[in-house]
């Protein structure tokens, strides 16, 4: 008898506290407010959406996008500089706020958190050297050696449609053209605002690049997955910077000289 009156309260105890813990569990919006600041994921390693300068500065679109973020909430933005394929599991464990980072919206990344966009579609393409790499359509069948980012969608496309290709797996894209002027590799394989302006910046090297339509790159912003206020407040935020037309600045300023990119 005794051990099931003890049984009983305990259970009385619990469900009491049950409310309280739920009480003290807040929002990613409440913590922002009360820390008075929004913590953002991003690689650094993806010009000209992200990019982390010499002096330790990090600039690009989407960097500016965030800023737009802070403002708008009244806090100020801490940026952490991560590798791409700690991201995701930064953002699930609360190391980040949020993560922009030229993030494909792809299935695989949606199964552990929320996105909202996309903000910006493009696709895949090639950087090389050699015109008829840098052009190839039947990219099945190339065989030499290929660059891709370490944890990126470039990585995963390039296993499934270049399996007869060399893969060398690099820590930012920066590394890879890097390789492609030391004959290192033969190609980078990138998303297309980064092929462009790495393309313009290393005229003299001989880069070209081609514009791959084989793929659909939605780019979007990562959110933790069951914070439907966060999620809801974000859509607001990107319809607003569509309706102002900020979003049209920012590509203006970032990406005017790119083509294939909307």
């Amino acid at each position: 008898m005794q051990t099931m009156i003890r049984g009983a309260i305990l259970a009385l105890i619990m469900l009491m506290m049950a409310p309280m813990a739920m009480a003290e569990s807040t929002s990613t919006l409440e913590k922002i407010r009360k820390s008075g600041k929004l913590v953002l994921g991003t690689a650094g390693t993806m010009p000209p959406m992200t990019r982390q300068l010499k002096s330790g500065e990090v600039i690009g679109f989407d960097i500016d996008l965030a800023t737009a973020m802070a403002k708008l909430m009244n806090v100020e933005l801490e940026i952490k500089v991560m590798p791409l394929d700690t991201l995701v599991p930064a953002l699930k464990e609360g190391q980040v706020d949020i993560v922009i980072s030229n993030l494909t919206m792809n299935p695989q990344r949606n199964m552990d958190v929320a996105f909202v966009g996309p903000y910006l579609t493009s696709g895949k393409c090639l950087i090389s050297k050699t015109a008829t790499l840098a052009k190839a359509k039947e990219v099945t069948q190339v065989t030499q050696s290929i660059a891709v980012l370490k944890g990126s969608t470039s990585e995963m496309w390039a296993k499934a449609f270049m399996p007869k290709a060399d893969l060398v797996l690099v820590d930012s894209n920066a590394l890879g053209a890097q390789m492609i002027i030391e004959n290192k590799v033969s190609a980078l394989l990138s998303e297309y605002p980064t092929c462009a302006l790495m393309t313009s910046a290393h005229q003299e090297d001989g880069f070209i690049s081609a514009f791959s339509n084989l793929t659909y790159e939605p780019i979007g912003i990562a959110l933790p997955a069951d914070d439907a206020h966060f999620i809801n407040w974000t859509r607001n935020f990107m319809q607003r910077m569509q309706v102002t037309n900020s979003l049209k600045m920012l590509a203006e300023k970032w990406l005017s000289d790119l083509k294939g990119v909307q």
